[in-house]
């Protein structure tokens, strides 16, 4: 086998074993650290919806920030967000460099990736909060995963891959730490 070859098949089997790894990682942090109650269906206690608003919030910053940055990326190179805009400019599509393409794809990206997490983050966090869970589990996880996707969004910006991944990384696990949570939760 080639060297190249060789090395797919390496970083292939480190792609496939990454999840896994992090919900490993996610259930023995819930099974050790935290410890997990068992699922009691009540309205959130105040500290988790004090939890709920800072995880909230730093998204909304996360937000703001792709949002702004992505218009700063038009504004830089002259970009329009619609074939109206377009048409009412004296450039089109066709004018746009390699590089603004790039950089506007990089926006879109950041943008996408952070808005996906989110969903499943929404539905995970407020399914956790209304379990009666163990407090300091789910604040840890809630505010973890918006402080890694801050860090991603930064990093996936300013092109610092091993960030990315380190953030990426820590809100993964969180995300597996209230889906891990809310399975074991239901079983004990």
């Amino acid at each position: 086998m080639s060297p190249a070859k060789d090395k797919k098949t390496k970083f292939r089997a480190i792609i496939i074993a990454y999840p896994a790894a992090l919900v490993a990682i996610a259930l023995a942090l819930n099974l050790l650290l935290f410890g997990v109650d068992p699922a009691i269906v009540a309205l959130p206690s105040k500290p988790l919806i004090g939890a709920l608003v800072i995880g909230a919030l730093l998204l909304v910053i996360n937000h703001s920030v792709l949002m702004t940055t992505t218009e700063l990326t038009r504004l830089k190179y002259d970009l329009k967000a619609t074939p109206e805009e377009w048409e009412a400019s004296e450039r089109s599509p066709a004018d746009i460099s390699a590089k603004a393409q790039m950089e506007l794809e990089r926006q879109h990206n950041a943008h996408r990736n952070a808005t996906e997490n989110t969903v499943y983050f929404a539905m995970l966090a407020l399914t956790l909060c209304l379990i009666s869970p163990v407090q300091i589990a789910a604040q840890i996880w809630i505010i973890c995963f918006a402080l890694g996707r801050l860090g991603h969004a930064f990093a996936y910006l300013t092109g610092r891959d091993g960030v990315r991944g380190i953030c990426m990384s820590i809100s993964l696990i969180a995300l597996y730490g209230m889906g891990t949570y809310l399975a074991l939760a239901l079983i004990v």
